[in-house]
């Protein structure tokens, strides 16, 4: 079974930053001959400050992805936040993803499951691989078809995160499809002056260790200028980097 990859930006900038990371995406997938679910989220209501950029809003949001999913065939990933979002969401996106801080959130686990779509859940910041097994019920006993769980480490200090890797095979317990988050993973929470920071030059590293550890896929937010991000700039691989890091997990 060929890994799962996901990619695009942190969040919806414009319809010109989709076009240019489809794009790409698009050829990456042609020259390795593999899949890439697109990746970018409509509104980043998790943010350090109030003055962050949170993206289009769910209805603008949702028909620029709608756009990016007809004129390049990709599929769509994007996150909810709210259980109204579910259903609206899952009319556009392949996958629907559950915030870390939000995976415990049942309201919100029930209404992703009843899309019919696949579900994916990041693993709290606060919670072990083992704790995840409670998510898992709750989503499947709520007709969840598919479930992944994604890794993208835990706080174990002010401003950092460190991955115990050992949490991507205790999760397998649970669902055959383990995610690792390579970019959230190296972020520095609110380390940067009201914003994220973090270590993007960690990300291929922590991809390798990710797969040595059994991780089924992986995921990637990725931009053409991160120093010009809206949001999580600084744990964004550059875009030209991107088919690289990939290309070391095949």
């Amino acid at each position: 079974m060929k890994p799962i990859f996901i990619a695009g930006p942190c969040v919806i900038e414009s319809a010109e930053l989709l076009d240019i990371v489809a794009t790409e995406i698009v050829k990456i997938s042609s020259e390795l001959d593999i899949e890439i679910i697109f990746k970018a989220s409509f509104d980043k209501a998790n943010r350090t400050s109030i003055q962050s950029f949170r993206g289009p809003g769910l209805q603008k949001g949702l028909q620029m992805l709608s756009d990016i999913k007809e004129k390049f065939n990709l599929k769509i990933l994007t996150d909810i936040h709210e259980s109204w979002q579910a259903s609206p969401a899952g009319q556009v996106a392949d996958v629907i993803q559950i915030p870390a801080f939000l995976c415990r959130q049942t309201d919100l686990l029930v209404a992703a499951a009843k899309t019919g779509k696949i579900v994916n859940i990041k693993k709290a910041q606060f919670l072990s691989g083992m704790d995840m097994q409670y998510t898992v019920q709750k989503a499947s006993e709520s007709g969840a078809k598919e479930i992944w769980l994604t890794e993208r480490g835990n706080i174990f200090g002010y401003n950092n995160l460190i991955v115990d890797f050992r949490n991507i095979a205790d999760m397998k317990n649970f669902t055959p499809f383990v995610i690792m988050d390579c970019t959230h993973s190296v972020q520095r929470p609110g380390a940067a002056g009201g914003k994220t920071g973090g270590n993007r030059e960690f990300v291929p590293a922590m991809a390798l260790a990710a797969k040595a550890f059994g991780a089924t896929g992986y995921f990637f937010e990725t931009h053409p200028d991160p120093e010009k991000a809206l949001s999580d700039g600084s744990n964004m691989l550059y875009l030209k980097d991107l088919k690289t890091v990939i290309k070391s997990l095949l």
